[in-house]
Formats: C-alpha cells, sequence, structure tokens
C-alpha cells in the first residue's frame, strides 16, 4: 500500500484563520471603510460625468479663486503636472477659466464658471447623499462622535 502523500499536519498556525489579525487592525478597518467611501463618492460624481479629482479641484477653485495654479496644486496636494490635465479637463468642458493672476500677471488664476458652479454644487450633493449612505448604519449621536475621532486621529483638526 502507497503511503498517504498529503501532509499530516497544515504548515498554517491553528490558532487565527488567515487575516485575523491584519484584519483586527484599526487601520484596515479604516482602509476598508475609506475605500468603500470613496467608490460610492466615485459612482455619484461619475453620474455627474466628473471624476474625484475634477471635483476636488472644482470644490478647491471655488474656495480659493483666483488661484494661482501653483497655489492651488500645493493646495490639493496634487502633482502640478497632474493639475494641469484635471484643469485642462475642466476648462475644455467649460468649468473653469485660466485668466492672468490680478496679484502676477506672469502666473495663470483658476476660476469656476457660471456652470462649474453649478455643476458643483450638483457634485456636492450627491457627494453628501453618498456619504449618508456610508453612515446610514450609525445613529446620528454616533455619527457626531465618529466625526469627531476621526477627525482627531486624521490629525486634521484645525
Amino acid at each position: 500500500m502507497a503511503a498517504d502523500p498529503r501532509p499530516t499536519s497544515d504548515p498554517r498556525p491553528t490558532a487565527e484563520p488567515p487575516l485575523t489579525a491584519i484584519r483586527a487592525l484599526p487601520s484596515w478597518i479604516l482602509g476598508r471603510a475609506a475605500a468603500r467611501g470613496r467608490a460610492l463618492v466615485a459612482e455619484a460624481l461619475a453620474a455627474e460625468g466628473l471624476k474625484m479629482w475634477h471635483h476636488v479641484v472644482l470644490s478647491a477653485v471655488r474656495d480659493l479663486a483666483p488661484v494661482a495654479q501653483a497655489d492651488l496644486a500645493r493646495g490639493i496636494a496634487l502633482d502640478p503636472k497632474d493639475l494641469v490635465g484635471v484643469l485642462n479637463d475642466l476648462q475644455s468642458a467649460g468649468l473653469v477659466v485660466r485668466a492672468p493672476d490680478p496679484r502676477d500677471r506672469r502666473k495663470n488664476a483658476v476660476s469656476l464658471t457660471e456652470e462649474g458652479g453649478l455643476l458643483l454644487e450638483r457634485c456636492e450633493r450627491a457627494a453628501r447623499t453618498a456619504n449618508e449612505e456610508l453612515l446610514a448604519p450609525l445613529s446620528a449621536a454616533e455619527r457626531e462622535l465618529f466625526m469627531l475621532l476621526l477627525t482627531r486621529i486624521s490629525g486634521a483638526e484645525g
């Protein structure tokens, strides 16, 4: 009779099923929640014809306009070369304009068009709805606490 070629014991530790330790890490759970949130918002923005970075840039331009491209890139932590591509998309869609910066005519400043402002308002509503869906399992009090704690651990407190 031939010997059974299967090992007599599983080489994996039996104390923990695979990924139990990693899935218990707050960073893992936060990453999964963030990925779900990004996917929900990206889907909502796509329905308006925008990508995430387009939305970020439109929002920043609204808040900072007129804003020099270099300042905009620094403000949203986007590589200036990547920002040029996003701005080209937004400008060709009639959502932003680039004109000489009134503070320094050697630079371009970016501003929203009326159409860009209207689209941004729709996108902000869509993003809020997506975030409501993300937080739907939480009560109002839990949402408030969750946001407080997320802000604290993210280092985003002002």
